[in-house]
């Protein structure tokens, strides 16, 4: 292999052709990423692991090994965009009136690659949104197969305790079924009997297949990743509601690449089945409709965030509403769209698509951050009683 040719040319260096290449390399990246040594020497554990390679080398020579071994990529060079919203669980320093929030986006970088990406901000009724100033740092989690995860579809974690904010941590893909991205991570904060956990459904995109998979953590620290099964695991945009409903799981799917559907479980990862209870309507939803997002309960019942593809590939956002008891019934739904492209908004990566994966709702105030483009973010916010009055 390659790889081992290159660690051959490193150990074929005298001492100071050794030292002088590594001083090279080590000014190049000291400047650029935090506890470099580290991060090469475990970049040289992972590659002779793989290639069994036991013999011995000195600590200059692993650095260098590593360095010939690893890449720098930037990660949102192309585009950052749909978003998603949870409650920060640390609202110590939320302004008054107001919430600390947690956004993931969907960052993407060199050929077409997507990862997921964090910030942190606050809103408040008075100032409106601030997005915390992001870390020039971005620290790859250590990741580890569980005792599960050693057959296929059980689950990987990843440990992402060298952040030193959550604007650094960075979760590229790194499963064959992700090879060319993880894609619209729709982030819940999920409650069950007292215990809260963030949950997330994503798109994984091998490159040719397309899969829906599951991140789960409680800290932003530590988290599970988990492909899902059944037969409608094999689809993009499922949803999980924020809590069980009648005693099972719920989540929001399009499985037909049309329709929204509700589908329950009785656990996380098995998905069959479903009802079909939204389909296109409006001119605006002619092509297909999808959820933008878990559904957020309010006393009137469930809001859903949905969008419609209508002519010419526009993407809108608008919403309706589900039965709190029980959600196959629809309530009401928007007749004209809550978003639309903005003809300064238009042009961009991917043109005429407003997106969100996500928002909340704070003293009946929808936060609803959305991609636009397929380009960058932005933020909306609607009162929740203007909204369910412009539903028929």
């Amino acid at each position: 292999p390659r790889a081992v040719r290159v660690i051959d040319r490193v150990l074929s260096l005298s001492p100071d052709e050794l030292r002088a290449e590594r001083r090279r390399v080590m000014e190049s990246l000291d400047e650029r990423h935090r506890d470099v040594d580290e991060l090469l020497l475990h970049r040289f554990g992972e590659v002779m692991a793989v290639l069994k390679d036991e013999r011995e080398v000195d600590t200059d020579q692993k650095l260098l090994i590593g360095a010939y071994l690893s890449g720098e990529y930037s990660f949102e060079a192309a585009a950052l965009f749909n978003p998603s919203m949870v409650l920060d669980p640390d609202q110590a320093n939320a302004p008054e009136g107001g919430l600390r929030f947690i956004l993931s986006l969907r960052g993407i970088g060199e050929g077409h690659v997507s990862s997921v990406t964090f910030r942190t901000g606050s809103w408040s009724p008075d100032d409106g949104f601030s997005v915390d100033p992001a870390s020039q740092t971005a620290v790859p989690p250590r990741v580890t197969p569980t005792d599960q995860g050693a057959t296929d579809g059980g689950p990987t974690r990843l440990e992402c305790g060298g952040s030193r904010e959550l604007s650094e941590t960075v979760i590229f893909p790194i499963l064959p079924s992700q090879h060319q991205g993880i894609e619209d991570l729709r982030l819940v904060r999920f409650e069950d009997a007292g215990k809260v956990q963030y949950l997330g459904t994503y798109t994984a995109f091998s490159g040719s297949e397309a899969r829906c998979e599951l991140l789960r953590g409680e800290d932003f620290k530590t988290f599970e990743m988990q492909p899902m099964r059944g037969a409608v695991s094999a689809t993009k945009g499922m949803a999980l509601f924020p809590r069980k409903i009648g005693g099972q799981y719920a989540m929001l799917g399009r499985q037909d690449n049309e329709n929204i559907w509700y589908l329950t479980s009785d656990d996380l990862l098995t998905w069959d089945g479903g009802t079909k209870i939204v389909e296109p309507k409006w001119p605006w939803e002619f092509i297909q409709m999808g959820n933008c997002g878990s559904p957020i309960e309010i006393d009137e019942g469930w809001l859903v965030l949905t969008h419609g593809v209508g002519s010419v590939r526009n993407y809108c956002i608008g919403a309706c509403l589900l039965d709190k008891a029980d959600p196959t019934k629809l309530l009401a739904r928007m007749t004209d769209p809550l978003i639309v492209p903005s003809p300064a908004e238009r042009d961009g990566y991917v043109p005429n698509v407003v997106y969100s994966c996500g928002g909340i709702v704070h003293d009946r105030t929808l936060l609803l951050p959305f991609g636009v483009a397929d380009n960058f973010a932005s933020f909306a916010t609607v009162d929740v009683g203007r909204l369910l009055a412009a539903m028929a």
